[in-house]
C-alpha cells in the first residue's frame, strides 16, 4: 500500500515514529487475548464472532516473542552496557547484533529497546515526556542527512527539503538531550558500507550522534564482519567501542522444542490439541532450517489460514500450505520439494 494512501493510524504502527514504538510497547505489556469457550463463541452474535476472529488473526498477526537464548543475551548485554555508559563522558560503548537473515537479529533489537523503556518508566514514573528508546533503520545507500533525517522522523520533527543536515543535527541532539534519550537502535546497519565516500560520511554522521547524545547505541544487521563496516581505520574505531552478540538459526535441540512449544501456547484457536505442534517439532526444524523467522511465519501463518477456514487448527497439511521465504528452501536438501515428502 502506498504511504500516501495509509492512514495515520496505520503510520503509527510502524517502529520508526515514536507513536508506533510506543504502541509496541503498549502491546507488550497488555493483558495477553483470552479464548473464548465453544460455547460463549457460538452464543455471539454476527458482528461480535466478526470482532472476536479479527481480534484473533491481530493475535496471531504479533503472536508473542518468544525469549530465545539470544534474545536473552541481547538483553542482558544491552542493559549491562547502558549501565556502564551512564557516567561515562566519551567512548561509549555499544552493541552489535549481527547474523544471516532470518535469525531474529531485530526482534532481538526490539526486545532489547522493550526491555529498557520498561525499566525507565519504573524508575521514572508518570514522566511522559520522556523518550528513552529511538528506533532507526539505515536506508538503502544512506547519505548524512538521510541519517540524520531518520532520528528527525522517529521524534516527529520536520523534514523539509530546505532542512540541511546540521539543522536536523540540532533538532535531534536537542530533543534527545531533553528527553532524556538513553538508548538508540539501529537497524539494518549492513547498508552503510565503509568502502563508499557515502558510507563513510553516514557512519560517520552515526558517531557523531552517539558522541553528541548522551545514549548507549546499539546495531543490527546482517552478517557485519563481511559487510564493510568493520574495516578500515573508521571500521577499528566501531570494532574497538562494540560488543558482538551472534544470531544463528537453531539446531534441533531443547531449546527448540521449547520454542515450538512456547509459540503453541500462544495459538488462540477452537480446535487446535496442545501437543499438536511440539510432536512435529522435528519437522518444523526441517522445513524452516532452524530459522527463527522462518518458524514464526510457519506457524502464524497456518494459525491465519485456520481462523479464515474455520478450522480452528494446525495441522501438518496446513502448515505445508503456507508458502515459505526462498531461502529456508535452498537450505533443505532437494529444495522447496523436500519438504512435501517429509511426511
Amino acid at each position: 500500500m502506498p504511504l500516501a494512501a495509509q492512514s495515520d493510524d496505520d503510520f503509527g504502527r510502524y517502529l520508526t515514529v515514536l507513536p508506533g514504538w510506543r504502541e509496541f510497547v503498549a502491546g507488550a505489556i497488555s493483558e495477553p487475548m483470552v479464548m473464548l469457550t465453544q460455547d460463549e463463541y457460538d452464543a455471539l452474535a454476527k458482528e461480535d464472532r466478526y470482532q472476536y476472529d479479527e481480534d484473533r488473526l491481530d493475535h496471531h498477526a504479533r503472536l508473542q516473542v518468544v525469549a530465545t537464548s539470544t534474545v536473552r543475551h541481547t538483553v542482558t548485554c544491552g542493559r549491562r552496557l547502558i549501565i556502564l555508559n551512564r557516567g561515562a563522558i566519551s567512548a561509549r560503548r555499544g552493541l552489535i547484533v549481527s547474523g544471516p537473515a532470518n535469525t531474529g537479529k531485530t526482534i532481538a533489537l526490539t526486545q532489547l529497546g522493550l526491555a529498557h523503556e520498561l525499566q525507565d518508566r519504573r524508575r521514572h514514573p508518570g514522566q511522559d515526556e520522556r523518550i528513552p528508546v529511538i528506533y532507526i533503520t539505515v536506508p538503502p545507500a544512506a547519505t548524512p542527512r538521510m541519517i540524520a533525517a531518520e532520528f528527525a522522523r522517529f521524534l516527529g520533527l520536520p523534514v523539509l527539503r530546505s532542512s540541511n543536515i546540521t539543522d536536523l543535527t540540532e533538532a535531534v541532539v536537542g530533543v534527545c538531550t531533553k528527553a532524556r534519550t538513553s538508548l538508540v537502535l539501529v537497524d539494518e546497519i549492513h547498508n552503510i558500507s565503509l568502502h563508499t565516500r557515502t558510507g563513510a560520511e553516514a557512519s560517520d554522521t552515526l558517531k557523531y550522534f552517539s558522541e553528541r547524545v548522551p545514549a548507549t547505541f546499539a546495531y543490527a544487521g546482517i552478517d557485519i564482519e563481511d559487510s564493510g563496516l568493520l574495516s578500515g581505520t573508521r571500521g577499528d574505531q566501531i570494532a574497538a567501542r562494540f560488543t558482538s552478540v551472534a544470531t544463528h538459526s537453531f539446531p534441533y535441540n531443547k531449546e527448540w522444542k521449547a520454542l515450538v512449544a512456547q509459540m503453541e501456547a500462544n495459538l488462540v484457536l477452537h480446535q487446535h490439541k496442545r501437543g499438536t505442534l511440539t510432536r512435529l517439532d522435528r519437522f518444523l526444524h526441517t522445513r524452516t532450517s532452524g530459522m527463527i523467522g522462518t518458524l514464526s511465519h510457519q506457524l502464524r501463518g497456518a494459525a491465519v489460514d485456520a481462523i479464515l477456514t474455520g478450522s480452528e487448527k494446525i495441522t501438518k497439511s496446513g502448515l505445508l500450505a503456507v508458502d515459505l521465504d526462498i531461502a529456508s528452501g535452498r537450505k533443505r536438501p532437494g529444495g522447496p520439494s523436500a519438504a512435501v515428502g517429509d511426511q
